[in-house]
């Protein structure tokens, strides 16, 4: 085995949360990128409200914040291509995967939870 390949950790950022009104959407998404710079092996996985951090067309003019929500597209740029969202949650807010700024991959709870298993760190926004 390769001595870097011995230091790489498998990440997933777990992202629950609705996109404005706190912190942790764009917290998350500034750790996802610092972890992807370091070469770590990093995924996504959007659950719950977390599902409309990646929802297109944003309107972002009453709670008096900037649209993030393009920078999930540079996450290519970073080696990040593994994105998951929960399908229930998808569903549960009449979400398609036509309605994300990003390609993702639909998980079942079943899945997701075998997703998390995978991983060396699992950190929850």
């Amino acid at each position: 085995m390769d001595e870097m390949e011995g230091t790489i950790k498998k990440f997933l950022y777990l992202n629950r949360r609705a996109p404005y009104g706190t912190i942790y959407a764009l917290e998350s998404l500034e750790v996802v990128l610092i972890g992807a710079a370091f070469d770590q092996d990093v995924s996504l996985a959007f659950i719950d409200d977390g599902v409309y951090q990646l929802k297109k067309n944003q309107d972002t003019v009453k709670v008096e914040m900037k649209n993030f929500s393009p920078t999930y597209r540079a996450l290519e740029g970073y080696d990040v291509e593994k994105l998951y969202v929960d399908k229930a949650s998808l569903e549960a807010r009449g979400l398609t995967t036509e309605d994300l700024v990003v390609p993702v991959q639909v998980l079942d709870v079943a899945q997701m939870t075998e997703l998390m298993a995978q991983q060396d760190v699992v950190l929850s926004f």
